[in-house]
This record gives structure tokens, C-alpha cells and sequence, in this order.
């Protein structure tokens, strides 16, 4: 006997409307794009049966990732965290990044830009340094040198630039910490010699909370989640004939490397701080990386 209950309890129709509401100016892309996006929404609504009042709730809070970001003069943004904290920067990065190399060399993994690159950072010179302010209280000086190499070749990359950012040793980076620090403390870019090599000094890396005050922790919050970001230092690295890497390094004893808050750790990206072998009155310890990079428009395999 057929059943009296309608196979869709509701409008089987309804999302269909809304996507060939789009009219013939969209671009195929964008149709492709909003469509999904449409739909997976539809479906999401459909499937947890959302209420208005949680509809109103997820309102308020992408309102108060505007409201964060221009009460704070544009120095907080909110909603890259949000991206980050739900594992979306980091899947995006994947999606756009990887390469699975032909040759002996595999390149270098990408990770997550986060909110807190520069364009403005500073050229210094190889072999300098990158705390203008001074060695904080409790950091640790480390002399991190390496080869950036092309991966189909083995070739070092004359003149790539590596563009270094990371927090001071109180887990702050220069915008958050006007009273401690000046515009692009911790921060510069330096163009490797003809051998490839570069090498310059930084601080041990220190692992620092996210933001406990606006909706990122709230949402955390809700999943019952830490907010703890591992140790990490952001690099940068650029040639105009090649594919950049921008990625992030983490030292291999930091307790939060497991259970990063952003699902940004990849296990090549994580590294071992060295106490230095040569004497150096400059610093403590150091730290090898050597950056391998794929030539514009190489594919690699499939």
C-alpha cells in the first residue's frame, strides 16, 4: 500500500528556485560557486532543522565579526580567525597548494597566511636581525639559516626573498603591542646570495593563546576547544620565476604541536631547534630549514 507521507517534507523545489534565481549576467564561475554554496547551506538547514532563534543567533554573531573589525580600526579580524579556527584557511591552503613533486625533491608545504602578515616589512640586510627593539625578557636568540632549492633541478634560487613574521616572546606581534614594540619588530625579508643561502637571527618561537573576548572564543566555546596556537614561526618565500611557499614552522617539543587550534601543522613543518654548534656571541640556538620551491606553472603528478 503507498504511503500517504509526502517523499520530501519539505518544498523539494525551493533551493532550485533560489539557484535559477541567478540571472545570465553570472559568470559560469560564480554560478558554479553560489550554487553550491546555496545548496549546501539548503541542506545544512534541512538536516539540523535549524530554528529561527539559531538562525538569529549565527545573525548576531556574523554581525559581531564586522562590528570587532571596525571598532578595533580594522587590526582584528575576526573573521579570518573564525576561517581558521573551523579548519577552512587550512583546507583552502591544501586545495590551492599542493603538489605532489616528479623529482627527488619534494616542495616545501604550504600553510595558513593568518591575520597577521605585513606587505610593509622591511629588507634587512643577510645575517641580520630581526628584533629592532632588543632581545625581549626569556627570548631565545636562534640563527636559522638554509638553501632554497629549485625541485626539479636540485639548484640552489639565487635571489628568492624570504619574508620572516612571528610573535615576541610575550605571544604578541608588533600590532597587538604598541607599548612593547615598534612597527615591524620581528619582521623583515632578506634576498638570498648566489648559492641560494640565506640566514639571518629571530627568536625562538613562543606559543600563544587566540583572543578570549570576541566571537572566535565564543565559538571555540561552544565546541568545548582550547585556543592555544603552537610555537610557530611564518615565513614567506618568493622568486619570480617560481611557485611561493608561504608556511609556518613549529618546534617539535611545543605541547600544543598535536592539537594546533587552526589544523595548521604539517609534519614536515615541524622542526628541531639546535643549541648552536659554532660559537656564536649572538645567539643561543639555531635552526636549519631548507625551502624547496616548484617553477611557475609545474603541475607535478596528478
Amino acid at each position: 500500500m503507498a504511503s500517504d507521507k509526502p517523499a520530501h517534507r519539505f518544498d523539494p523545489n525551493f533551493t532550485k528556485n533560489v539557484i535559477e534565481g541567478m540571472g545570465p549576467a553570472t559568470t559560469p564561475r560564480n554560478r558554479e560557486v553560489l550554487g553550491a554554496l546555496i545548496r549546501h547551506i539548503h541542506d545544512f538547514a534541512r538536516e539540523v532543522e535549524l530554528t529561527v532563534d539559531e538562525w538569529m543567533e549565527g545573525v548576531k554573531f556574523v554581525n559581531a565579526l564586522g562590528e570587532i573589525y571596525y571598532t578595533s580600526n580594522k587590526t582584528r579580524n575576526e573573521t579570518h580567525r573564525i576561517c581558521d579556527v573551523l579548519g577552512l584557511e587550512s583546507l583552502v591552503d591544501e586545495i590551492a597548494h599542493k603538489i605532489i613533486s616528479e623529482g627527488e625533491l619534494d616542495p616545501t608545504s604550504s600553510s595558513i597566511l593568518g591575520p597577521f602578515w605585513s606587505p610593509n616589512a622591511p629588507f634587512r640586510e643577510l645575517g641580520g636581525e630581526i628584533f629592532q627593539d632588543g632581545v625581549p625578557p626569556n627570548g631565545r636568540v636562534t640563527k636559522m639559516h638554509g638553501v632554497i632549492r629549485d625541485i626539479i633541478t636540485g639548484k640552489p634560487i639565487p635571489g628568492a626573498v624570504f619574508d620572516i613574521w612571528q610573535a615576541s616572546a610575550n605571544g604578541k606581534y608588533d600590532f597587538q603591542d604598541p607599548e612593547n614594540q615598534t612597527p615591524n619588530n620581528l619582521r623583515g625579508k632578506f634576498r638570498a646570495n648566489e648559492k641560494g643561502e640565506y640566514w639571518f637571527y629571530c627568536l625562538h618561537p613562543t606559543a600563544y593563546s587566540l583572543p578570549r573576548d570576541g566571537p572566535s572564543w565564543q565559538l571555540l566555546s561552544l565546541m568545548d576547544r582550547h585556543p592555544m596556537r603552537p610555537a610557530h614561526i611564518h615565513i614567506m618565500v618568493t622568486h619570480p620565476e617560481y611557485q611561493g611557499c608561504t608556511t609556518q614552522l613549529y618546534p617539535s617539543d611545543d605541547p600544543w604541536v598535536k592539537s594546533d587550534t587552526v589544523f595548521a601543522v604539517k609534519d614536515d613543518l615541524v622542526v628541531d631547534f639546535q643549541p648552536i654548534k659554532e660559537k656564536d656571541p649572538k645567539a643561543v640556538l639555531e635552526l636549519e630549514y631548507n625551502v624547496n620551491l616548484a617553477p611557475k606553472g609545474y603541475k607535478g603528478k596528478i
